[in-house]
């Protein structure tokens, strides 16, 4: 099957770019059960909900006060460990991906990210792991207030961006996101690992 030229291509972060495990920002701070039951995903006010409130922009001070209104001060102050130690929810860049961001930014594509994420949580990315300078932007659901898979954040990132659709590959670890960027004239590519990208670039002539 006979591929456009790509010229642009735009990551999700988190499954795709950084290896983010929540659970071990708080490893060594609570005994396990204690950790089990703040990532309980079975919790409607859990820390599944309060995340993607934070990545539609809830402040961390919204977060904390209302994560206390459902379960306490005491387990509060276990969800605000965790957000002062972030960093440690990134312990490391999905592997092979460094080094295909390097191989595409030395081939001339030009690279992007659009991630459901805090603009503090990039920005310790960023300091974490100096690959992802190579991003010449990054639209974060948290400055638009909106996150994926709707399509305005989508269509935000393009405008913003300037990309031609038809020439820009989206890779994106979860399927309604990669749905949503096809329904846009997006290319997509549902994030496996870095081997089968760099494969599926070959193919599109990136190689």
């Amino acid at each position: 099957m006979g591929y456009k030229r790509i010229t642009d291509v735009v990551f999700d972060m988190c499954g795709v770019l950084v290896d983010s495990q929540p659970g071990k920002a708080l490893e060594g701070q609570y005994p396990q059960g204690v950790i089990d039951m703040v990532f309980d995903p079975n919790d409607p006010w859990g820390f599944e909900y309060f995340d993607a409130m934070a990545n539609v922009g809830w402040s961390q001070e919204r977060i904390l006060r209302e994560y206390e209104r459902h379960h306490g001060p005491a387990v509060a102050w276990v969800y605000r460990t965790y957000l002062e130690r972030l960093r440690y929810s990134m312990p490391a860049m999905i592997p092979g991906m460094d080094l295909l961001l390097r191989d595409l930014h030395h081939r001339g594509v030009r690279l992007w990210g659009l991630t459901n994420f805090t603009t503090r949580a990039v920005d310790i990315a960023r300091v974490l792991f100096p690959e992802l300078k190579l991003l010449a932007d990054i639209v974060i659901s948290s400055e638009e207030g909106i996150s994926k898979p709707d399509p305005i954040i989508f269509q935000r990132a393009m405008v913003r961006f300037d990309v031609d659709p038809s020439a820009t590959l989206f890779v994106d670890d979860t399927e309604c996101n990669v749905r949503a960027a096809a329904r846009l004239g997006l290319e997509t590519e549902l994030f496996t690992d870095a081997g089968h990208l760099r494969q599926r670039l070959g193919e599109r002539g990136m190689r």
